[in-house]
């Protein structure tokens, strides 16, 4: 059975191959040392060690510990050491066994991981060849799919797993399609469905208890938001993705104070860049502006090297292309934005989130109508996602389309406009002028 899950929002890493035949476990610290669960993990990957070194062609348990590392990598966030041991595991098992289901599963999880999505999505329509009754593979199918912008396919693959096997993550996928379509309400039913569906207190329940919290905050909810944020951390003290849940409530406030210390209690956890990114607004927004500098260049030096590792070896490492023509917005460096996001448009043209990026960048350069045509395509199924009607409406009134684009910015405002502090404060700027 396969033992990993996967998300469709994975954190970012920077990829190295491992040097070592039987990777180490690396010792956890703080929060995530507390409990029984690290104590059963090390046992566990220690006895997966020991058969290694005994019997070195044992491929069962070097698939079971390939697994266990990417589950240590979600846990830990130290996706560099953990994922890219991993794969030089999951590598030598399909040297042994070309047609190792459950290790091309693994394999095709961890591109995902890595943004290489079409790379994914050929690896996974590989494993689904050799076993079609598996509601993991339509999972990963599902997840590149959507990365891919292929929508209508992505529902089919995520019907097809809740058929073979209705669980958390069958739930949690469809929440995310209902979400992407629109139907928050309904996102919201199936994320409840999907944090019922597992055990209080692993990571990947807690996970999804923190995406409905998000879901929750998306549809203007604070105070439901706050309270998922609370049970996770009750059921998973320390948990890092729970915390930084706090401090958006806290930012919703405009409590900036107690945002930033919730973020850098969540960064000093986990390595995630989304968390170095946050706080760059976050310093701003409570007048920190050097650490707001600080925090900018960071994510940009986080994401560069990342990007540097996957242009050296187009198989592996971390496209962070995307994630790279935000973060020179926030620099002011617009012309290596643009670099940057016409990158990872040429990777996958269909994806929404894709041509959001574009419309944004092209806005920033002042290319209003191009940033228009890539919006439409952006908006194309019907995504009630504030950021994105926020940067839409900012869109329209620059084309002359003023009481449509007016609305889009004061329903983003009424909703979550603190997810993204530039359209909260110029959105009303915009709207105080009518």
């Amino acid at each position: 059975m396969l033992v990993v899950f996967v998300g469709l929002a994975a954190a970012i890493f920077l990829f190295k191959k491992p040097d070592m035949r039987v990777p180490a476990l690396i010792e956890r610290n703080g929060d995530l040392a507390a409990g029984g669960e690290w104590l059963n993990t090390k046992a566990a990957i220690g006895g997966l060690q020991a058969n290694l070194r005994s019997n070195p062609n044992d491929q069962k348990s070097r698939l079971l510990l390939a697994q266990a590392y990417m589950q240590e990598g979600r846990v830990t966030g130290n996706h560099p050491y953990y994922d890219g041991a991993a794969m030089g595991l999951l590598e030598e098992v399909l040297q042994a066994d070309p047609e190792n289901f459950e290790a091309l599963c693994c394999k095709a999880a961890l591109s995902l991981t890595q943004h290489h999505f079409a790379q994914g999505l050929g690896i996974a329509q590989r494993a689904q060849k050799i076993n079609p009754n598996s509601g993991f593979v339509y999972g990963l199918l599902t997840d590149a799919n959507v990365e891919m912008g292929h929508y209508d396919e992505a529902v089919k693959m995520a019907d097809k797993m809740n058929t073979v096997r209705p669980d958390l993550p069958a739930y949690a996928r469809i929440s995310y399609l209902r979400e992407i379509y629109g139907d928050v309400p309904g996102a919201i039913q199936a994320m409840d469905m999907a944090t019922k569906a597992g055990f209080s207190g692993l990571e990947q329940t807690e996970w999804t208890r923190v995406g409905l919290g998000r879901l929750h905050e998306i549809s203007g909810d604070t105070a439901s938001a706050h309270g998922y944020y609370l049970m996770a951390l009750a059921a998973r003290p320390g948990y890092a993705y729970a915390i930084a849940g706090l401090g958006r409530i806290a930012a919703a406030r405009k409590d900036y104070a107690t945002a930033i210390k919730f973020h850098e209690q969540a960064r000093a956890t986990v390595k995630d860049y989304a968390f170095t990114d946050e706080l760059t607004d976050l310093y701003r927004l409570n007048g920190q502006v050097e650490e707001s500098k600080k925090m900018a260049l960071e994510s940009i030096a986080m994401l560069a090297s990342a990007a540097e590792e996957a242009d050296a070896d187009e198989l592996m490492g971390h496209y962070a292309d995307r994630e790279l023509a935000y973060a020179y917005l926030k620099t002011n460096e617009l012309d290596k934005a643009l670099e940057h996001a016409k990158i990872e448009y040429d990777r996958r043209p269909d994806n929404i989130d894709v041509n959001e990026t574009m419309a944004w960048v092209l806005y920033k350069r002042g290319n209003y109508a191009e940033a228009h045509k890539y919006m439409q395509v952006a908006r194309r199924t019907g995504s009630k996602n504030p950021v994105l009607l926020g940067r839409a409406g900012f869109i329209l009134t620059k084309i002359g389309k003023l009481a449509e684009g007016q609305a889009l910015i004061e329903n983003s405002l009424k909703t979550a406009s603190y997810l993204d502090p530039e359209i909260e404060a110029e959105g009303r700027k915009l709207l105080a002028t009518r």
